[in-house]
């Protein structure tokens, strides 16, 4: 059985290869409710520490590794302290068994780099969220953005409503929605967006009450998390028909060599050039 460290709001499950967050119901800041139990294997924490916190708490916080987590990818350093997914407050009286924990959680770490590639699970969909100018929905397919006629831009207007899939897809931009300003936006591949995000009809506005961070990150991680997976399936898709029209020109060539208008040192040299574009 795991062992179990309880604090404000959330406990910590120690596992033999991963830590589980578990927020606790009604207790936990809303990000933190809003995610649900996580899993994150010891492979995507870069480090951990102890510090004191404020009015007689002690703070053990896991620092994941760059690219290890879709929704700190997503975040890109603009998560305010206490939204902090990573955070568990503890009273002071509990900093010895924190330390033990701390250390025990070291001694399990096996990398501090970047990561190749997402190690903690985005959060699932379906997730929505309504911003100024229109809201967002994502079903694990589809992205849906929806204008609002009360505040999208006349450029908004005339693009009309948005679709795109995961694949359609190059990155995410999340801007946190302090005071009247942030905004989601989504990066397509291959087109070049307005500098202005009220003008992108693939971005969504926040404003004062709009676009909270407890509904907007997790979207945009959601959204983050998809396209690694979107692309690559895309991928194995096409790679059939691009083999099939390789290995039929290999045959051609073959032809000619045999037909004696090809030497095999050109055949050879072309056939190279065509399995190289596999």
């Amino acid at each position: 059985m795991a062992d179990v460290l309880v604090g404000r709001g959330c406990s910590w499950e120690f596992d033999s290869e991963f830590l589980r967050i578990k927020p606790e119901n009604g207790k936990a800041p809303k990000l933190l409710s809003e995610l649900g139990e996580r899993v994150v294997p010891y492979e995507a924490i870069a480090k951990v520490t102890l510090a004191p916190g404020k009015r007689g708490t002690v703070v053990l916080r896991a620092e994941p590794r760059r690219g290890a987590d879709p929704l700190m990818a997503a975040a890109a350093g603009q998560l305010r302290e206490s939204a902090d997914p990573y955070r568990l407050v503890l009273p002071a009286e509990k900093e010895s068994l924190a330390d033990y924990y701390a250390e025990e959680l070291r001694s399990a770490l096996t990398g501090r780099g970047p990561a190749a590639g997402f190690l903690v699970a985005g959060p699932e969909p379906p997730r929505a969220f309504k911003g100024w100018d229109g809201s967002a929905t994502f079903d694990g397919d589809t992205i849906t953005l929806t204008w609002f006629w009360s505040g999208a831009t006349a450029a908004k207007y005339a693009a009309g409503d948005q679709r795109y899939v995961p694949a359609d897809l190059e990155g995410v931009e999340w801007h946190a929605p302090e005071g009247a300003s942030g905004c989601l936006r989504l990066l397509v591949r291959g087109r070049r967006p307005p500098p202005e995000a009220d003008k992108d009809p693939a971005s969504v506005i926040f404003g004062l009450g709009w676009g909270s961070t407890h509904k907007s990150l997790p979207f945009a991680a959601a959204v983050l998390a998809s396209i690694p997976t979107a692309v690559l399936a895309q991928g194995s898709k096409e790679l059939p028909s691009a083999v099939s029209d390789v290995a039929g020109l290999i045959a051609k060539l073959g032809e000619l060599r045999d037909a004696g208008l090809l030497t095999e040192r050109e055949f050879q040299l072309k056939k190279a050039e065509l399995l190289s574009r596999l």
